[in-house]
């Protein structure tokens, strides 16, 4: 174990980032969902996305449970098997969720928002680096 958070501490930390993070936005979204699609209707509401609101959050859902899946059995099986794949494929897709995320900002021309997730996406490709 040791040896392995001593080869890899930089991919777990980045991996347990994103879990915490994903994990925690599936949980606010589950647990208020009609005031997050309130609040994302009121933040679309300039935008061709207001009224199918409802549907995207449900795919955002449906991506970011597939990313704590993925990054949580990637984080097992970097620690107990050395085994780098699924963690990869968990961060490649969180990379496609933050992506999407970008440009609903931009379309609602939320730029600070749009820079914030760019920090994400930044460590997230540096975390699909080191697992390459």
């Amino acid at each position: 174990m040791m040896s392995i958070f001593k080869n890899h501490s930089a991919e777990i930390f980045i991996l347990l980032f994103f879990i915490s993070t994903y994990f925690l936005s599936v949980f606010e979204k589950i647990a208020d969902w009609k005031g997050t699609v309130a609040y994302y209707k009121s933040h679309f509401d300039k935008t061709i996305l207001k009224n199918i609101m409802p549907l995207l959050l449900l795919k955002i859902l449906v991506l970011e449970i597939l990313t704590v899946i993925l990054l949580t059995i990637g984080l097992y099986y970097l620690v107990v098997n050395n085994t780098l794949i699924v963690a990869k494929v968990g961060l490649e897709i969180s990379a496609l969720t933050l992506l999407l995320f970008l440009v609903g900002q931009r379309l609602a021309k939320d730029y600070q928002g749009a820079m914030n997730i760019t920090v994400y996406f930044i460590l997230n490709i540096i975390g699909i680096y080191l697992l390459t």
